[in-house]
């Protein structure tokens, strides 16, 4: 089998995106999964690091609203709320935004579940025992 190239990564349309009725809002939204630099920038988001570099606190405001609001996009593929009006969006129903959110994070990888399948660990191998004696 041939490598990829970067054209042919660059190229491929790899980010999955799902209708999603909301019926409290009176219609269907569109969520895709998240760029790497966008799941980065959010990852980051929810993050207070000290004067040290290290990590102070985590930043929980918004958060379901800063995830929902990069991953809700229009028909062109353009998203509705930019980072600046995520509090809008966090007005909304939290429900919705809960439900929602959990659709984006499926897409992006965020779950805990899928982060350990993508690491291989969903489920443990005999050579995951640890053997002492």
């Amino acid at each position: 089998m041939a490598l990829l190239s970067k054209d042919q990564i660059t190229a491929a349309d790899d980010r999955k995106w799902e209708d999603v009725p909301v019926p409290e809002w009176g219609g269907t939204v569109r969520l895709v999964g998240m760029s790497g630099t966008e799941r980065n920038a959010y990852q980051s988001s929810l993050v207070v690091l000290g004067p040290n570099g290290s990590v102070q606190r985590m930043n929980m405001t918004d958060q379901l609203a800063k995830l929902v609001a990069k991953c809700l996009v229009g028909e062109d593929g353009q998203r509705l709320f930019s980072d600046n009006e995520v509090k809008a969006l966090g007005a909304k129903n939290g429900a919705v935004l809960e439900r929602l959110g959990q659709v984006a994070q499926r897409l992006s990888g965020l779950r805990k579940e899928d982060v350990e399948a993508a690491e291989g660990k969903s489920e443990p191998t005999p050579s995951d025992a640890s053997t002492t004696g």
